[in-house]
């Protein structure tokens, strides 16, 4: 199974409109990051994990020719404002995309993108397949396991994807979850900054202290502001724990 993280970023991106604090980072490709993306190809399936506005441009890059099935992890924009930019896969596929969420934010995608459905169905717009995630299901030759969790007060969605956790947008992580991600080999954990806390984002060391306690091999850190340099914060962390970047490609 190969794993594209398509973006990195925090809701704003890095560098932020306007070029704010563009002028404090370091020179490093690793540190520009379009909103957080996840391409999961298996052999037989190709999963996508959000859908943010710059999918258009992450997906010429990653150079995704088919999405099978698209896993919605909530309904803030960052996250699902590029649907409309899912057209052409829903034409290459001939048949609506099944897309996966928890009802809450099946009703905000109905309600925000209201000319996708219905008997005003605008013609040729995303074609989606709405199915409300609250057991484990099957998508080909993996098994996909939704993990509530708590975004400040929003409950929102990761998902494991066999041996692949995709956690973004995280502040609490409840018991009954957290047994549903032990025994991953990888986790992807969103880890805003290093300081201070943050109502609704985990910080880069209460994520440390999440995985540590997860005792999951190898974790890559995603959602992450203007304020985290790519390198030296990996000089910072656990081996075992690193900053994804946008288009890395990383196999389990």
């Amino acid at each position: 199974m190969n794993i594209t993280f398509l973006g990195t970023g925090t809701s704003m991106g890095v560098p932020v409109a306007g070029g704010f604090r563009r002028e404090n980072l370091i020179h490093d490709p690793r540190n520009e990051r379009t909103r957080c993306s996840v391409w999961v190809q298996t052999p037989e399936k190709s999963i996508l994990v959000d859908a943010g506005p710059e999918f258009r441009i992450q997906s010429i890059r990653a150079k995704i020719q088919h999405i099978d099935h698209v896993l919605i992890t909530h309904q803030h924009m960052d996250h699902i404002s590029g649907i409309d930019d899912l057209r052409i896969f829903s034409y290459l596929n001939e048949e609506p995309i099944p897309a996966h969420a928890n009802e809450e934010c099946i009703t905000s995608i109905k309600k925000r993108f209201d000319y996708l459905f219905g008997d005003n169905r605008y013609p040729g717009a995303t074609s989606l397949d709405l199915h409300v995630a609250t057991a484990p299901f099957s998508i080909g030759d993996v098994k996909v396991t939704p993990l509530p969790v708590l975004h400040g007060e929003l409950e929102i969605l990761g998902y494991r994807i066999d041996d692949f956790v995709y956690l973004t947008d995280v502040k609490y992580i409840p018991k009954k979850t957290k047994e549903l991600i032990k025994g991953a080999k990888v986790i992807a954990l969103s880890a805003l900054r290093w300081a201070p806390e943050h109502p609704t984002h985990l910080t880069i060391p209460e994520a440390v202290e999440i995985i540590e306690e997860l005792d999951i091999p190898k974790a890559y850190l995603i959602h992450m502001n203007s304020y985290v340099d790519h390198e030296p914060t990996n000089q910072k962390l656990p081996d075992h724990i690193r900053l994804a970047y946008d288009q890395q490609i990383i196999e389990i």
